[in-house]
């Protein structure tokens, strides 16, 4: 069972607002994506690691924004284990970037768009993550959205949207083949 959701807070608005800023500076090179996640210590707000989706650089599709900045997060402090720690998504995890938070042991997920918001642009899985926690026998708190309106404008920025119409063409080619 999911713990008790906390109130959000100023701290979570600054944290939400970095990782979007962070993230959005992705969408001036030649791979943007809207997809960014920011790991900070849960008592002292202290950075750990951020990072942004990587699936089509790494032509890895299990590489998230959120996944890869755990994997990253958990290098670093070698261990396999981020208790102590609380996420900060630029949109709501799916289902596959819930679970690995939950194995990971993060204390808490606070996301920005919401998985609808991402539907309207890029395929996704519609389980929320507050399910996929509830579900589940591992405990984290899951609270969103957050600055939603502001985390959304990483998806409809002119770039974002050419890089969706590209992947989309790309898509369909590939199934053509």
């Amino acid at each position: 069972m999911p713990a008790e959701s906390i109130s959000v807070s100023k701290l979570d608005e600054d944290r939400m607002r970095e990782i979007y800023e962070f993230t959005a500076k992705t969408l001036t090179t030649s791979n943007p994506v809207p997809f960014g996640a920011l790991i900070v210590h849960t008592k002292t707000g202290e950075r750990l690691m951020r990072a942004v989706n990587t699936t089509r650089k790494d032509n890895d599709p299990s590489s998230h924004g959120e996944t890869h900045t755990v994997r990253l997060a958990c290098k670093k402090l070698k261990k396999p284990n981020l208790s102590g720690y609380t996420m900060y998504s630029t949109c709501e995890p799916c289902p596959m970037c819930m679970a690995n938070a939950l194995w990971a042991g993060l204390d808490r997920v606070v996301y920005g768009a919401t998985i609808a918001d991402a539907n309207r642009w890029v395929p996704q899985i519609h389980i929320d993550a507050k399910e996929v926690a509830r579900r589940s026998d591992l405990h984290c708190i899951v609270d969103g959205p957050v600055m939603r309106d502001l985390c959304v404008t990483l998806f409809t920025h002119p770039n974002m949207q050419k890089a969706f119409k590209n992947w989309s063409m790309l898509k369909k080619r590939s199934a053509s083949k």
